[in-house]
């Protein structure tokens, strides 16, 4: 696996190993930067609660957000109680790509809608390269696929909640910080930190 680049909004990385579908390799959906659906039962509290514990691990081992495993762990799934389902939306666009490539002889262009989005593939003028985007039903991107391997989109409601996240283990980490004893950290309103971000945003 290689990481190819890094950025608030999108992961482009190469897998190898995953399975494939129509001679394409399938992102590791393991990976901690690849986001799919996946509701926990966690209420929002008590990921507050983990969050703060887990900005207080880190600052006592020196530790800051993604160079954490526990962090990473934690935003994954944080992160995927609202993500689309990644997995399901590229299997099954995967799939609607290959039937369409084995009726065909001559390189095509099409849109494929599914009940839960849509899938736009685009073979190459050189023959062997192939582009294809994925959607979800919100028409959000939330994948790319090349020959150079998949990048990965956040999507809104992703990047609000990492956001949130990062906000709450950002100033529990600075408690941290200057000594506040994590029991008095955790009583900061919640309410009080959405609405001053509500503002800023």
């Amino acid at each position: 696996m290689q990481v190819n680049s890094s950025s608030g909004s999108l992961i482009e990385r190469s897998f190898s190993g995953t399975g494939s579908i129509g001679g394409i390799h399938l992102p590791d959906f393991n990976d901690k930067y690849v986001f799919s659906k996946k509701k926990s039962g966690v209420s929002d509290e008590e990921y507050r609660k983990q969050i703060v514990e887990q900005a207080y691990k880190d600052f006592a081992k020196g530790q800051f957000q993604n160079k954490s495993e526990g962090f990473n762990k934690l935003m994954k799934s944080y992160t995927s109680e609202v993500s689309p389902d990644r997995k399901g939306i590229i299997t099954s666009r995967l799939k609607a790509v290959s039937r369409n490539r084995q009726n065909v002889l001559k390189p095509i262009d099409f849109v494929a809608t599914l009940l839960e989005g849509k899938v736009k593939y685009q073979k190459l003028s050189s023959g062997n390269s192939e582009y294809i985007e994925f959607y979800d039903k919100n028409g959000e991107m939330v994948a790319t696929y090349s020959n150079n391997g998949w990048t990965m989109y956040t999507t809104n409601a992703e990047a609000a909640r990492q956001t949130e996240m990062c906000m709450i283990y950002n100033e529990a980490w600075g408690n941290a910080k200057r000594g506040i004893p994590m029991a008095s950290a955790e009583t900061v309103n919640v309410e009080d930190m959405q609405s001053s971000f509500d503002a800023k945003a």
